[in-house]
């Protein structure tokens, strides 16, 4: 139970080795799979909650650097994000009755960038009025599937951050994509050299609160770095999102999907390219 007291200290923590190599190796089949269907879209594609971010890589290639959602056609994804060892981390920080609104997977390719500016995950918890208590309902996890580390791009946190509430970063341009800068940080009134780099190993799931500030830089090695991210909130402190445990126990996806991220959802459902 220690990183409870962490995760409350720090602002974030993590639980080594939740998932064994063969479980990881399938997951990392399954988003390998999705990563070969946004390739073959060949731009950004659609279809409800279910997104794929294609870009050109530094090749010309299609590139996607990020997926949301793909757990509503993808069995194993689906499986790992009710997985009852996330039940069972989780029910110390948040309950037992929980939603999911971040169902999303990174990959950064070797010697690119995939940037992630600083920024806290607060900023994405839109509109306000549908996340109450944002400070203590809500936790990030992120599940290593490769190894974590600032050789891989992996990301930067700000220890003690969370405690500020909401920091003043500039929230006028995109996170993916923008070059972590100090200056930024220094802007905030935040000290560069606070920031600890996040170091995991395959089957390692880190956890981190919305107001902590973090980014992430340039994979500098010869492999992909892939990362699977979800992220869980108390079901009574929001009006959005996807159930997941219900006193504990997995909750399958639905067939419909609920309103998470995509204000149109409703409006325009069908495969559609973005």
């Amino acid at each position: 139970m220690d990183y409870v007291n962490e995760y409350r200290d720090k602002g974030y923590a993590i639980v080594r080795g939740v998932f064994a190599p063969d479980e990881v190796a399938r997951i990392g089949a399954a988003m390998d799979q999705i990563y070969a269907e946004g390739v073959a879209h060949g731009r950004s594609f659609r279809h409800g909650n279910l997104f794929y971010n294609v870009v050109s890589g530094e090749n010309g290639q299609p590139h996607v650097p990020m997926a949301q959602w793909p757990s509503y056609h993808q069995r194993v994804l689906d499986e790992t994000r009710t997985d009852p060892r996330f039940a069972q981390i989780l029910k110390p920080l948040i309950g037992g009755d929980l939603k999911q609104i971040i169902n999303q997977l990174h990959w950064k390719l070797p010697h690119s960038r995939g940037d992630f500016a600083w920024h806290q995950d607060s900023r994405f918890r839109r509109p306000a009025e549908a996340y109450r208590n944002l400070a203590s309902s809500y936790v990030q996890t992120g599940l290593a599937i490769d190894p974590h580390n600032p050789h891989t791009g992996g990301m930067r946190f700000i220890p003690g951050s969370h405690t500020q509430g909401p920091v003043d970063l500039d929230t006028t341009t995109e996170v993916l994509g923008r070059a972590p800068q100090d200056a930024a940080l220094e802007a905030a009134g935040i000290d560069p050299a606070s920031q600890v780099d996040l170091v995991l190993e395959p089957g390692d799931v880190a956890m981190w609160n919305p107001y902590l500030v973090h980014a992430s830089g340039l994979n500098s090695s010869d492999h992909l770095r892939r990362l699977y991210i979800n992220g869980y909130v108390r079901a009574e402190d929001c009006d959005r999102g996807e159930w997941a445990f219900r006193d504990g126990q997995p909750v399958p996806i639905p067939t419909t999907p609920s309103l998470v991220h995509y204000e149109q959802l409703f409006e325009r459902p069908e495969p559609h390219y973005v």
